[in-house]
């Protein structure tokens, strides 16, 4: 059993002020306040949230998931010591045999469990059925015509493990492949789109469950031309926001979280994020990062960012002005909600993992727990915090 104490929990119900936690066998066996029924942790007051869960990431320290199995384990380690404690890896576009190939990567990274060093939950197929119009920082040479065949290929290799594609919904056929990725038990996208209102809802009747980086890589919203942001912000679609200050304004987040169950924070972090500045590549294409803007090189075109759920997180209060509990939502609840998690994670709560993070005043994280287990530590060292160690099981 390991207890912790003197934390401001953040709960489902609201902030615990001086609550403690107990966790037994990896899982949350009880929250509440005042004296821990057991020998405890002491947090010192610090805020305690449950771990983030990321559902768009491409990279990080480094390290490219496209580049080896190896560079997708130690991206995901990176942002793991940045609170996200499960996390979907984004494949872009590339040639099937590729991204055939580095499904199987995924696969074997999810065999490890959610709980182990890494916390890989699953692949998010970002293309290649996408629209050449608005394709971003997509390789065009790699976009396809939504193809049923194609896709089942895809899902074969991802062996179980694929988890959400973002497809273009205006492409012939693409209602069609949201009911295979349905079938499929993936959460279909609807993203990287150049789709106009009607054509945006024609999806979500569909089934099409989420927004792959709400405003970005889509046709602007327009009064008498909606698109997919109308659409999704009309219909309360999960809205995934890339909280950078680059990719949207403060106040564009805010207004999505005005539908607090809708906002999904996520990164889209590229292999430059915790990295600096220079020159790198994405999906075969070279990306330049200057002051921490990643951009396809010599033009204006935003290509991921070098954000991690943390920052993503402590903006979403400081600058957004948002509650800490509608931040802690959109960084876990929502997004455990959206793949179907919410019964294993995404929040404190009873009977729930132990997926943890701690925060200092700040929100800049202190420490790291995944399924009961302080991650990068053999003993729980917390700034001057007491530690007077519990026992673990």
């Amino acid at each position: 059993m390991t207890v912790l104490s003197n934390a401001r929990i953040v709960t489902p119900g609201g902030v615990l002020a001086c609550g403690y936690l107990v966790i037994g066998h990896g899982t949350i066996t009880a929250v509440g306040t005042g004296d821990p029924p057991a020998p405890a942790l002491d947090l010192a007051g610090a805020w305690l949230l449950p771990g983030f869960i990321d559902l768009h990431m491409h990279g990080g320290g480094g390290h490219s998931v496209a580049a080896s199995a190896d560079d997708m384990a130690a991206a995901l380690a990176f942002h793991r010591r940045h609170g996200t404690t499960r996390s979907l890896i984004s494949l872009v576009s590339a040639p099937l045999d590729a991204l055939a190939r580095q499904l199987r990567w995924v696969a074997d990274l999810v065999a490890a469990g959610p709980s182990g060093a890494i916390g890989a939950v699953g692949a998010h197929l970002e293309g290649p059925f996408l629209s050449q119009a608005r394709c971003g920082a997509q390789n065009p040479a790699h976009l396809l015509l939504p193809d049923r065949s194609a896709f089942a290929r895809l899902v074969e290799s991802a062996a179980d493990s694929l988890r959400s594609v973002t497809i273009a919904p205006e492409l012939p056929g693409a209602l069609a492949l949201i009911s295979d990725v349905r079938a499929a038990g993936a959460v279909a996208a609807i993203g990287h789109s150049d789709a106009v209102y009607t054509e945006a809802r024609a999806a979500i009747d569909a089934g099409a469950a989420l927004a792959t980086h709400l405003f970005n890589g889509m046709r602007p919203m327009h009064h008498r031309e909606p698109g997919i942001i109308g659409a999704a912000l009309d219909s309360g679609l999960a809205c995934e926001v890339i909280n950078d200050g680059i990719h949207v304004h403060p106040a564009i987040t805010a207004l999505v979280a005005r539908s607090p169950e809708s906002l999904v924070l996520v990164t889209d972090a590229i292999d430059a994020t915790g990295v600096g500045d220079g020159e790198f590549e994405l999906g075969g294409q070279q990306v330049r990062v200057q002051d921490g803007q990643a951009r396809l090189a010599g033009s204006a075109t935003l290509a991921g960012s070098t954000l991690t759920m943390d920052d993503a997180l402590r903006r979403a209060v400081i600058d957004c002005g948002l509650s800490i509990e509608i931040a802690a939502a959109a960084a876990a609840t929502n997004p455990a909600r959206v793949l179907g998690l919410d019964n294993l994670c995404g929040s404190i709560a009873v009977g729930l993992d132990a997926d943890l993070v701690v925060l200092d005043d700040d929100l800049r994280v202190v420490r790291v727990m995944a399924g009961g287990q302080w991650c990068g530590v053999e003993a729980p060292q917390f700034n001057g915090m007491a530690t007077s160690a519990p026992t673990t099981n």
